[in-house]
């Protein structure tokens, strides 16, 4: 029995083993006793999470590959949770225990799952996942950078993000259009940031919104003073903000 990869839920199913061992092996275990692997699908992935000393719990959302796993998987099955994992509210599972996240993520919810993460950061040390190459790229990428934005600036304001390896579609079943990138997120020692963090996400966004303007134009719904808008980094572009920038800024405009 093997699954059909469903087109509507983005499945791209991982064959290549030593892929799938290699991202395993990238979470380093440390700080956390769990792991949630997103989309197992038939479970290339889960099966070296498996051999792990961790407690490795899965979320899918299609009966088909959650019916494969319950077969083939038989010590998983009261740990596979059956549900949306944009919708569901891991507490009903970890409570307020750490808990890494691992996946080959469906290419068109993968910015969401992001999101989600950044939103449960004070419950994720640890996330290692697989995203459309374009993607991973940018939110691992720095300032001055083309792709720069605001996956990057967000994640970046709390997690240490690095770039893993590339994946051809070669190794999927069936293939994508295009590369996959692994990268690799770990939560950074002082993850609150000394600024209105709701703010901090707004301004980002406004920003970003219009990325070929200044600062000034930009952020104008912000009613900035006219002692603020005068200062120099309202000359600049968003993409020549690093994080830290982005967060000075943020103070400035909630001190005005």
């Amino acid at each position: 029995m093997s699954v059909k990869a469903k087109k509507h839920l983005g499945q791209h199913f991982l064959t290549d083993e030593s892929i799938a061992e290699n991202i395993a092996n990238s979470l380093s275990l440390e700080g956390y006793n769990d792991v949630l692997e997103i989309g197992p699908g038939m479970g290339v992935l889960t099966k070296y999470l498996l051999k792990k000393n961790i407690t490795t719990h899965v979320i899918e959302i299609d009966t088909e590959s959650v019916d494969y796993l319950k077969a083939n998987y038989l010590h998983l099955a009261d740990r596979i949770i059956e549900k949306d994992f944009l919708k569901y509210d891991l507490s009903l599972v970890f409570q307020q225990k750490p808990f890494a996240i691992i996946g080959n993520f469906p290419y068109n919810i993968s910015s969401q799952i992001l999101f989600k993460t950044l939103e449960l950061r004070h419950q994720i040390p640890e996330f290692s996942g697989m995203f459309q190459k374009e993607v991973a790229m940018r939110i691992c990428s720095k300032e001055g950078s083309k792709v720069y934005g605001i996956l990057s600036v967000l994640t970046q304001a709390f997690y240490d993000a690095e770039y893993l390896f590339t994946v051809p579609p070669s190794v999927f079943n069936p293939p994508p259009k295009v590369d996959s990138g692994v990268l690799l997120l770990k939560r950074k020692t002082n993850y609150n940031l000394p600024c209105d963090e709701a703010l901090f996400f707004k301004v980002v966004k406004t920003a970003f919104q219009q990325r070929r303007k200044t600062l000034r134009n930009s952020l104008k719904t912000f009613n900035l003073s006219d002692n603020l808008k005068a200062n120099v980094i309202f000359d600049k572009r968003p993409e020549q903000l690093a994080v830290l920038e982005f967060i000075r800024l943020t103070q400035e405009i909630e001190n005005q």
